[in-house]
């Protein structure tokens, strides 16, 4: 790679991090292109991208922004999960990391703030964006259901009184 060609990947880098909401550094060693491969479509699926990068350039990408602190991290064989949703890229990483040892969670930052490994796990347990808009939209069905149970109630209690007089008569 020469020097333009490195100074093309370095802003290409930056621009794909810049509006990611959450960043998370992995080292890799081992891992196969077929489990690469199942990383990355199960990152795309969830909205996330995942690439493996050198540590020079990826440090030279990073400088003066928010996400500097993970400068320090950027040692072996690194790659960089990242997100525009606070969760997608943390869950799908952490859960793949659970099942490949190949594969280790170093650090993050989400929203500029610095998170350790801990964090991340910690991160990947909450509900997905997803997950709360469902929640959300649940709980504010279900008193909507009940209200149109109570007004439909009195004409079903009538009409089953006026069936058990057809009844008896």
């Amino acid at each position: 790679m020469d020097r333009n060609e490195k100074q093309a990947f370095v802003a290409s880098l930056r621009d794909s991090l810049e509006g990611k909401k959450l960043v998370v550094v992995t080292q890799q060693s081992g891992l196969t292109v077929t489990e690469v491969t199942n990383l990355r479509a199960k990152m795309r699926e969830a909205g996330a991208n995942y690439k493996v990068v050198k540590n020079t350039l990826a440090r030279l990408a990073v400088q003066d922004t928010p996400i500097a602190p993970l400068g320090d991290y950027f040692k072996g064989a690194v790659a960089l999960a990242s997100s525009e949703d606070p969760i997608a890229a943390a869950k799908i990483a952490v859960e793949f990391a659970k099942t490949n040892k190949k594969i280790q969670i170093v650090a993050a930052c989400l929203d500029g703030k610095f998170l350790d490994a801990t964090s991340v796990d910690a991160l990947a347990k909450l509900p997905s964006l997803d997950e709360l808009r469902a929640k959300l939209v649940g709980l504010l069905q279900a008193p909507l259901s009940k209200i149109a149970r109570t007004v439909k109630e009195p004409g079903g209690q009538l009409a089953r009184l006026a069936a058990a007089y057809g009844a008896k008569e």
